[in-house]
């Protein structure tokens, strides 16, 4: 990972203990730690109530203390919720944080609960996108899922001296117009953050062939099935085109494909299926374009990499999306699920290196705007001041819409 750089920000009193709650340790690591090093930078005292499986010795070498947890991920047993509400409202009891910071939907719900029992002062609850399951676009089990999740975070969110922190515009409307989120208690932070320093400009490579890459996990909902689908279009209008799908199923996500698609895909002209890259810079050194053809998003990580890096991108005109793949700008946008209009797009740039130039230089200044790691950082501590200070005896109540 690349280095901390200060934040410049006067640092916080040094007694602040800031939680964050995430259900993976490789989240908090991959998504999280630009937040996390910005804190400690700025005085805080941090600790990572988590599950641990690999990277637990890795976030304490950064100095973070490390909080296991027993919950799973992906569990939605009633019982199990409510074991994981109680082992959480225990941990905050035991840690008595100033401030706790909830990363995605099942820590906002399970821990804004805990947080409410065990009498913690301030909370960050961080949305970092609206599942099928608070949309109804799953299956049985997750629609029920949905219909008891909305009372519980309209709960959550509206609970006093907390702010929500979302990705897009998209989410804060649909979470305002649904009466779950108060307008001013909601702060827009437009993704994880990208170190700028770490990820530079990577020349593209020769041609051909035009290699299209894309670094997801493989779920039916990024569209890596329409992506497949498209780079074979495109190799049968006999344009050289190379697909490189960086990454692995997710046997905890409803929609993860399966071994039977995997094998079926290698076996296609053309199709590169690496598994988990450790370094995308190694990705997107090979590639041409980038891609994401997901169905919704937060406010996708691979993207902001591929944009600091310079590449030009074709994604979905979807939420989360839109607010890394600007277009006509640096990205061409098509409908999800649609692996025509998907081949369309990346036959311009397979076919304009020029455009895929111009595309790739607005990428990078687009990352460079307010998504780079040090900029997400401050507005990160600027929230959790704003949150400690409303949180202290006679201040008026966090009001602030960012």
């Amino acid at each position: 990972m690349p280095e901390a750089r200060p934040v410049n920000a006067s640092p916080a009193k040094a007694s602040h203990k800031l939680i964050y709650l995430v259900t993976e340790d490789w989240y908090f690591w991959s998504h999280r730690l630009p937040m996390a090093r910005a804190a400690r930078e700025a005085g805080f005292e941090v600790a990572v109530a988590t599950r641990v499986a690999q990277h637990g010795p890795r976030i304490e070498a950064e100095g973070f203390r490390v909080l296991p947890l027993s919950w799973q991920r992906r569990s939605i047993n009633p019982a199990g919720a409510l074991s994981a509400v109680a082992e959480i409202a225990a941990l905050y009891r035991r840690e008595a944080p100033d401030l706790v910071h909830h990363v995605a939907m099942k820590p906002v719900l399970l821990g804004g609960l805990a947080a409410g029992l065990a009498g913690v002062p301030a909370v960050a609850n961080a949305l970092t996108g609206l599942g099928s399951a608070f949309l109804g676009t799953g299956g049985l089990k997750s629609r029920i899922a949905g219909a008891v999740a909305r009372p519980l975070l309209r709960t959550v969110l509206k609970r006093p001296n907390s702010l929500t922190i979302l990705q897009n515009e998209d989410d804060r409307k649909t979470l305002v117009a649904a009466g779950l989120l108060p307008d001013e208690r909601a702060w827009i932070i437009r993704g994880s953050g990208v170190d700028t320093a770490h990820y530079q400009v990577l020349p593209e490579p020769p041609e051909p062939p035009v290699t299209v890459g894309c670094v997801a996990r493989l779920l039916a909902d990024k569209g890596v099935g329409p992506l497949v689908e498209a780079q074979q279009m495109l190799r049968a209008r006999g344009l050289d085109v190379r697909l490189l799908l960086a990454g692995t199923p997710d046997p905890e996500n409803p929609t993860s494909v399966t071994q039977t698609d995997l094998d079926r895909w290698a076996a296609l002209p053309g199709v590169e299926l690496p598994g988990h890259s450790a370094d995308v810079r190694q990705v997107w050194a090979r590639c041409h374009v980038a891609v994401l053809a997901s169905r919704r998003e937060g406010l996708p990580k691979s993207l902001l990499e591929a944009a600091a890096c310079g590449r030009a991108i074709v994604a979905t005109d979807v939420p989360g999306c839109r607010e890394v793949a600007h277009a006509g700008e640096n990205a061409l946008l098509v409908p999800p699920d649609n692996a025509a209009a998907l081949a369309d797009a990346l036959e311009v740039l397979v076919r304009d290196a020029a455009l895929r130039r111009r595309f790739g230089a607005a990428s990078r200044r687009l990352v460079e705007s307010d998504m780079a790691s040090d900029r997400v950082g401050a507005k990160t501590v600027e929230l959790y001041r704003r949150l400690l200070g409303s949180a202290q005896p006679g201040a008026a109540p966090v009001a602030e819409a960012s």
